[in-house]
């Protein structure tokens, strides 16, 4: 595993971090279903892996529940991020997603997750999305502060998009940001350069594009960019497009990790070889970037 340190946290976090949205279980929404025992074995099985950074959220659907029954055990072997601003619905059938800048819904998230996850404190807590006014009105960044000042959170941060990101900058309170990047989706580079020589840790989301074009769930739009930037003549030694994907992420200087979110034993193996490899060799990079950057 090549190791990182997020930011100015000072956490030693694994450059591959796992995403557990995939082991949200039934009743959610999408098509794959994992089931408890499954899941249990899947979660035990990242650890053994030499993985330590797990990336979680109250409107996962069962993701925190299982976390806390497979691995609370474990809790010494790995970094928890988990998300506040979860207004979310379980309905019957699926749960419906809402985000809300409210006092009391963060604290119930808080509270949730770590009865959920069955631990006295997560290491970072993030806003799930948000803009730096509604936060700042809703003076919910101080009660972040206060959680971390009481020890149930260690670190403080936000998922958030490019169009939310400098207003957020430039509050400098934030100790992480978790975005987009890939090289099918590279509106974020600047600006995680940007963030990170501020002395925030960068966790890149979507950092493998769902795999590509050998994607389980084919998303066109970013299949379109890999046929029209022509990425497979790039493609060389057994290479696969999800390890170029991967490792291309990888390859920003800024990654601090790369959570990347699978329930297949096989995929999760294969991503662990490719991100072993490290980066790739600049040149290539630098190929991928002029070619898509010409599109």
């Amino acid at each position: 595993m090549i190791y990182r340190t997020l930011g100015n946290t000072g956490l030693s976090i694994t450059q591959l971090g796992y995403g557990t949205m995939g082991l949200r279980g039934p009743n959610t929404w999408g098509v794959r279903v994992v089931e408890d025992d499954a899941a249990e074995r899947f979660l035990n099985l990242v650890l053994d892996s030499g993985i330590n950074f797990l990336d979680t959220a109250p409107d996962y659907g069962a993701a925190e529940e299982r976390i806390g029954r497979a691995i609370s055990s474990r809790r010494s072997e790995y970094y928890l991020a988990t998300k506040c601003g979860c207004a979310y619905i379980q309905h019957e059938d699926h749960i419906e997603i809402k985000h809300e800048w409210r006092p009391d819904v963060v604290q119930r998230n808080l509270e949730t997750s770590l009865k959920r996850m069955q631990t006295d404190y997560v290491d970072l807590l993030q806003f799930h999305g948000g803009d730096a006014k509604s936060l700042q009105q809703a003076g919910l960044i101080d009660q972040l502060l206060r959680f971390r000042d009481e020890g149930l959170v260690r670190h403080i941060g936000i998922s958030t998009k490019l169009d939310d990101l400098p207003d957020l900058l430039a509050l400098s309170v934030f100790e992480t940001f978790q975005v987009a990047y890939s090289c099918l989706n590279p509106v974020h580079h600047d600006i995680i350069t940007e963030a990170a020589e501020a002395g925030a840790g960068i966790i890149i989301r979507g950092g493998i594009a769902h795999g590509g074009p050998d994607a389980e769930i084919q998303r066109p739009a970013l299949n379109d960019v890999w046929t029209a930037a022509k990425l497979e003549e790039l493609l060389s030694d057994g290479m696969t497009r999800a390890e170029l994907i991967l490792r291309y992420t990888l390859s920003h200087p800024h990654c601090d990790t790369a959570i990347v979110g699978t329930c297949n034993e096989v995929h999760l193996q294969e991503n662990i070889a490719a991100a072993a490899k490290g980066a790739l060799p600049d040149d290539l990079v630098q190929e991928i970037r002029q070619r898509v950057a010409a599109l």
